[in-house]
């Protein structure tokens, strides 16, 4: 399923090498970002699936995305490790799917993606944007409920892009994700070109 990135999105990955410095002190290194792209997503709907492909996709053209099952171990706080990479990253990716709307956590990543004013790119996986609904289970505060509605409608109003992964073509999928991924990178590396990090692009091994 995994195939080599197609030549516009390797083209667009040129545009965000830039050379390492020779040496890079443990201070340095303590402060580089968690991650460049934070995914969003519901692990029984598609961490086996797309969240896992889209993360080792993008993980081999030497990008930083982070996975809660990939970029944790056990014994780590779930909100120790994913709020400081919400806060860090540079851009989120919001994988929507029939049972998001059910998990608090899922929800509660997007209202800080949303709240950091992170740029996000959903994608619509066997799910309507008019079908994602919070529902209210009483276990949320209406001050909860709020930001998660907010943060819902912000994102179903933003383009994205849709899949079936029942008739869907993946790798061209994997492939139009990875390059619209990249492309917003490079317009936020632009907008903002004293905060451009340094990306050492691998090709598929």
């Amino acid at each position: 399923m995994l195939q080599s990135c197609s030549s516009s999105a390797k083209n667009l990955c040129r545009k965000l090498v830039r050379v390492p410095p020779p040496t890079l002190n443990k201070a340095a290194a303590m402060t580089r970002p968690v991650c460049d792209i934070f995914i969003n997503h519901r692990g029984i709907d598609t961490k086996r699936t797309i969240a896992g492909l889209l993360h080792d996709h993008l993980f081999r053209l030497g990008l930083r995305p982070f996975l809660d099952s990939q970029s944790m171990k056990p014994g780590d706080r779930l909100f120790g490790k994913i709020n400081p990479a919400i806060r860090n990253c540079k851009l989120g990716v919001a994988i929507f799917s029939p049972n998001y709307c059910d998990s608090y956590f899922c929800l509660q990543e997007l209202a800080l993606l949303m709240e950091n004013k992170k740029r996000v790119i959903p994608i619509f996986c066997d799910v309507k944007p008019s079908q994602l609904q919070v529902m209210d289970y009483g276990t949320c505060s209406a001050e909860e409920l709020e930001r998660f509605n907010l943060a819902l409608d912000e994102a179903k109003y933003t383009v994205g892009l849709t899949f079936d992964t029942l008739k869907g073509d993946w790798p061209e999928f994997l492939n139009s994700t990875t390059e619209a991924v990249i492309q917003n990178l490079v317009e936020l590396g632009a907008h903002n070109p004293s905060k451009k990090s340094t990306y050492i692009l691998h090709g598929p091994e």
